[in-house]
């Protein structure tokens, strides 16, 4: 594989990449190179999938060629670019498409926020299956590359909440060659590159941040040297509990410096994970960020992409997260070492979009998965150690903090002519903000809090927060009278927005009432409320699907089922259409003395005759 990214802004066009054959005409292409099929509506702005790894390969002199939404019933639309010359790219989209249908109930959304107007239906559920399947029937002889979160997280075999089955590995169940696993600019070139040479299949089945696909007499002839072998598919299938054990050890080799190639068997084949790519340096993440993207939807779009418009006037500062937290699968995709642009990329690509029709004169976001880890670095991440095997990054004195650089990033951003406010809306991780730090708090008060700040300390039991591997409750409670002060002092009226979340693994139904008490006497707001919805390759959905913490080998309850509605509801114990749960909830953790008319109950008692009595809200 390449060692650094050979792209070049000037071999792009400033128009959008094209969707039809008659666009394709217009720019002199008569045959793609590539061809990358999405489930979202095409959006060329930096913070969807598409647009990125389309635009990185155009700078790299490929031609290439978006299908948006194909209807896949029928298949026409897999065919109307032709057939491409080098490979199909195919991506669910920005989102699981069983996460973006489906609600944590399994009830169907009625809308779609990467459908033109919110249209609902615009994509299948496993989408990723399917177009790989439409697109094999058609053209059964060109190479077929799955990628985006929906492929990357389901890259072995895992638990599958819609169905509540063990799945086989996404790559296992598609016609499809290779699978690009995280964040995709050095592989899709590295494919692009060596399709094009006419590499043989052998040396592309070992690009770093790919896994591939083996027969069963490939690999007992061939196999591969040093993989760290997983509990097959049938394994896991007769004993859940193996589920954990594989989850722990390809946990393990998630790093660009250390990891190991995984290799996982399956009835017909062998899945074999790469290490992960390396990541982009500050000089790569800005050749990336500062493509010429319009920041708009496809002008063939009669209706707006409501998934646009949070982000349209919104910056990436950077990728990875360090937290580590169980419920979230961002360690498995992007990484725990951070990769910063600089801010020099960041200020250019502001007064770009400062310069755009219709700039409204807000920066809305600036930010990453976690927006204050922006220039946090260590001196281990380097090309000989990476991220420690046995240790959180957090907490560590080795880590290096960015805090001032993500302030002064953020005050240079609002001293371009032309730029209003700067706000950071997707919020920060209040534990990454010590007693030391004040200075950067009373900054983001001044001047980039629109209102209210989003923080997530997800629970206020101390058990269940190990269990999410977020720090304990008393932290937030220190951090909010720190931005209390910090707000006083700056003059502003603010408030924190905090997001909790409900039926974890680990957490019972007495842990909700605690939470529910907490946030009464705290007088909290619970309206950023998530029941924890179990997806693939995360710690939590292990911990779902085994009853076993994958960190421990220890037991855990699982709530699961009317006990999750019910916790759900606690959370929400003010809202009259809750009352019947909260009340049931209450009665099965044994404080009935919370039920009644006195101010510290959380629900009324009934009336006379086994009636509810009636209560305005």
């Amino acid at each position: 594989m390449s060692e650094k990214l050979h792209i070049d802004p000037a071999r792009c066009d400033p128009r959008p990449l094209p969707m039809s054959r008659e666009e394709a005409r217009g720019r002199g292409i008569g045959r793609f190179d590539v061809i990358l099929v999405t489930g979202d509506a095409y959006v060329d702005h930096p913070s969807f999938g598409t647009a990125v790894i389309g635009r990185v390969l155009e700078a790299a002199g490929w031609t290439v060629g978006i299908i948006a939404q194909p209807e896949w019933r029928t298949g026409d639309d897999f065919a109307r670019l032709g057939e491409p010359r080098l490979f199909f790219g195919v991506s669910a989209g920005n989102v699981d498409s069983l996460v973006n249908h489906y609600t944590a109930a399994r009830k169907r959304r009625s809308s779609d926020a990467y459908s033109p107007g919110g249209a609902a239906g615009r994509r299948p559920d496993r989408a990723v299956l399917v177009y790989a399947d439409r697109i094999h029937a058609l053209f059964p002889d060109t190479p077929l590359v799955l990628g985006g979160i929906e492929a990357s997280l389901r890259r072995f075999a895992h638990y599958d909440y819609w169905s509540d089955t063990i799945r086989q590995s996404v790559l296992a169940d598609a016609p499809a060659d290779l699978l690009v696993y995280g964040m995709g600019e050095r592989q899709v070139l590295a494919i692009a590159e060596g399709l094009d040479r006419g590499d043989p299949r052998d040396r592309l089945r070992e690009i770093p941040g790919t896994a591939a696909k083996y027969t069963i007499p490939e690999w007992r002839e061939h196999p591969r040297d040093g993989c760290v072998p997983l509990p097959s598919y049938g394994e896991i299938l007769e004993e859940r509990e193996r589920y954990a054990e594989a989850f722990r050890l390809h946990a393990a080799e998630q790093d660009p410096v250390h990891g190991r190639c995984v290799a996982q068997p399956h009835p017909k084949c062998v899945i074999v994970q790469n290490r992960p790519a390396r990541p982009l340096s500050t000089g790569e993440m800005d050749l990336v960020y500062e493509l010429p993207y319009t920041r708009l939807a496809h002008p063939s779009y009669r209706e707006p992409v409501p998934a646009l418009e949070p982000v349209r006037t919104s910056l990436v500062s950077h990728r990875g997260c360090f937290g580590n937290c169980s419920f979230c699968a961002l360690g498995h995709h992007q990484g725990r070492i951070i990769q910063s642009r600089s801010e020099a990329s960041i200020l250019r690509e502001a007064e770009r979009m400062v310069r755009s029709r219709n700039f409204p004169g807000v920066i809305t976001d600036v930010g990453g998965p976690t927006a204050n880890m922006y220039r946090w670095t260590c001196p281990r991440w380097g090309e000989e150690e990476g991220a420690c095997r046995d240790r959180s990054c957090l907490g560590c004195g080795n880590l290096e903090n960015g805090l001032t650089d993500h302030l002064h990033l953020l005050d240079d951003l609002a001293r371009i002519p032309g730029v209003k406010r700067v706000f950071v809306s997707s919020g920060i991780r209040h534990d990454l903000v010590p007693p030391e730090e004040q200075e950067y708090l009373e900054g983001l008060c001044r001047g980039h809090v629109g209102g209210h700040l989003k923080v997530a300390p997800e629970h206020t039991s101390d058990r269940v927060t190990v269990l999410m591997h977020k720090p304990p409750f008393a932290v937030f409670l220190g951090f909010r009278e720190r931005f209390r002060a910090a707000a006083r002092r700056a003059g502003k009226e603010l408030y924190l927005l905090p997001y909790l979340m409900s039926g974890h693994p680990g957490c019972t139904v007495g842990d909700m009432v605690d939470c529910a008490e907490c946030l009464r006497d705290q007088d909290l707001y619970t309206e950023q409320v998530q029941d924890f919805t179990p997806t693939p390759m995360t710690a939590s959905t292990v911990m779902y699907a085994t009853g076993i913490d994958p960190s421990t080998g220890e037991r855990v309850h699982v709530p699961r089922g009317r006990e999750k509605q019910i916790q759900r509801a606690l959370l929400h114990y003010r809202d009259p259409a809750n009352r019947a749960l909260v009340r049931a909830g209450l009665i099965q953790a044994g404080r009935r003395d919370l039920i009644g008319e006195d101010h510290r109950c959380l629900v009324p008692g009934r009336a006379a005759g086994g009636r509810k009595r009636r209560y305005e809200p």
